[in-house]
């Protein structure tokens, strides 16, 4: 009796394009050698054919061909609405040409010379979880170590990780749906993402939505707030360092980027990093690799970047305090987060939401949210957006006495302004106030100096009234602590900690 056997997966198959015989045939070997079937062209109509001839799983090509740009036949993938995954060679230097072929559609770029082994870890990465895709022969041996391709036995893991993530994206307008379907489609590729929004709209749920939805879900997705790291640390916090490579470090330590290797780099407030940072940044982006402190060799880094900024680059660039070249490679794919002012119709279920969230927390029934208090919010300002809807619910769930929620706004909106003012002079604070002259004071000699002094005497309020603890006087006002820091030093502020531009005095442990 015969028994029957399983047909056998086909390995992955790719099509590789490039001009120069030499470097197709390298390319070709290594190819041959990870397991998969290759196809080779030498120009743009070579390739043309054989994607007339059938399908692949990834494509391969140089940027510059005889008969035209390796851009065309991105362009014919995406217009053919193909599955195949481009991946663009471009030229040292050529950064332009990665930028654009990136926003075209391509999945990944490298650049020339091309390392093996990162080209290697780029193909292996572009048909991953291709519905044609499949392991390679020489990996076959070792089935438990790849992930399975399109058994069609229910949604992935990632499949899950990523609609659980658009989940959190609460609300149904079309500024909503537009942004999960855009998320949905830069997802596929490794191009770097730019989230723009305001304060409070929820930026970093929309990068972590990019992670989840990702071939990338199960790497790791390392969050790093930009302004909040002493400037003199960046380096080795985003690079990381070895022993002995400055005072106090006892081991060697992984940075950010070592840390997100194979996931998902999350840098927010990313407008917030000094400059000298953003030349190193732009580098490690390019070059792929990050050498950390005291050592001689540079470390490989398979990231994705995702970043985010409540500022407008393109101003912080024309005022030369953000890098052209940077914003550039960044800003490939941009998606930009709706204030909540923009979506109220999505005030109902994100109230429902975020109150489910505090009573769980709390251990608490969920309040009835009635009509009357969703009116009430849709007529309130609500500039902090969805940060400053949660405030409010999480202070109108603390003081409920009852089944149904109330709202209290008044706390919320005249304590800002009035802690704003400038405070009375002696005289001024016996005088009742329709008595006081309502004449505007004279005009400065020197604005700098006047402006200078009101900040001065602004932050010696706030250091005192926190007991010179910086990192709680610099939250109240709005700052990082390395504002803080610079301002205190610009300003020449004395505490009795000393040295103000120091770091890891006591004040900032809490």
């Amino acid at each position: 009796m015969s028994t029957h056997h399983p047909t056998a997966v086909l390995p992955a198959q790719i099509l590789v394009v490039d001009d120069e015989p030499d470097l197709r045939t390298l390319y070709e070997l290594t190819l041959l050698r990870e397991g998969y079937r290759v196809e080779a062209a030498g120009s743009l109509s070579e390739a043309r054919e054989h994607l007339d001839a059938g399908r692949f799983d990834a494509v391969i090509t140089d940027m510059r061909l005889p008969d035209g740009l390796g851009m065309e036949i991105i362009q014919r993938i995406q217009k053919d609405q193909r599955s195949e995954r481009c991946v663009v060679m471009t030229a040292y230097g050529s950064a332009e040409n990665a930028v654009e072929a990136l926003k075209a559609g391509a999945f990944d770029y490298l650049t020339k010379p091309v390392d093996l082994k990162q080209f290697r870890a780029v193909v292996a990465s572009a048909v991953q979880r291709q519905p044609q895709a499949a392991v390679p022969a020489a990996k076959a041996a070792h089935p438990a170590a790849v992930p399975s391709v399109g058994e069609g036995r229910g949604p992935t893991p990632s499949t899950t990780l990523g609609d659980r993530a658009l989940e959190r994206l609460v609300g149904e307008s079309e500024p909503m749906r537009l942004i999960k379907s855009h998320i949905a489609k830069v997802a596929r590729g490794m191009a770097p993402v730019l989230v723009r929004g305001e304060s409070g709209t929820g930026k970093e749920l929309v990068a972590r939505a990019v992670h989840a939805c990702s071939q990338r879900s199960d790497g790791p997705f390392v969050a790093v707030n930009c302004g909040a790291i002493p400037e003199n640390l960046l380096e080795a916090e985003f690079f990381g360092a070895r022993k002995g490579s400055y005072t106090g470090s006892a081991a060697d330590r992984d940075g950010y980027f070592q840390a997100a290797r194979g996931g998902t780099l999350f840098l927010d407030e990313i407008g917030d990093l000094p400059l000298a940072m953003q030349s190193k940044l732009l580098r490690a982006i390019q070059e792929r690799s990050v050498r950390p402190i005291g050592s001689t060799q540079e470390d490989a880094v398979d990231v994705r970047i995702v970043s985010a900024t409540h500022k407008d680059l393109h101003a912080e660039v024309q005022a030369s305090r953000f890098r052209q070249d940077l914003f550039y490679r960044l800003n490939v794919i941009e998606i930009s987060v709706p204030p909540l002012r923009d979506r109220r119709e999505d005030l109902p279920a994100l109230c429902n939401a975020l109150l489910a969230r505090i009573a769980q927390d709390g251990g608490m029934p969920v309040p009835r949210l009635t009509s009357d208090v969703i009116a009430r919010l849709a007529d309130h300002p609500l500039e902090g957006n969805v940060r400053e809807l949660e405030n409010l619910l999480h202070r109108a769930v603390a003081l409920n006495d009852g089944d149904e929620l109330h709202l209290d706004f008044m706390s919320n909106s005249a304590a800002p302004f009035e802690a704003a003012a400038l405070p009375l002079t002696a005289a001024e604070a016996v005088t009742p106030a329709r008595e006081r002259p309502t004449a505007r004071p004279a005009m400065p000699s020197d604005l700098q100096s006047y402006l200078d002094q009101h900040e001065r005497e602004v932050l010696v309020r706030a250091l005192q009234e926190s007991g010179f603890n910086r990192t709680a006087a610099a939250a109240r006002l709005g700052l990082s602590l390395r504002q803080i820091r610079y301002r205190i030093a610009r300003l020449g502020i004395s505490t009795p900690h000393g040295d103000d531009g120091g770091v890891g005095t006591l004040d900032d442990a809490g």
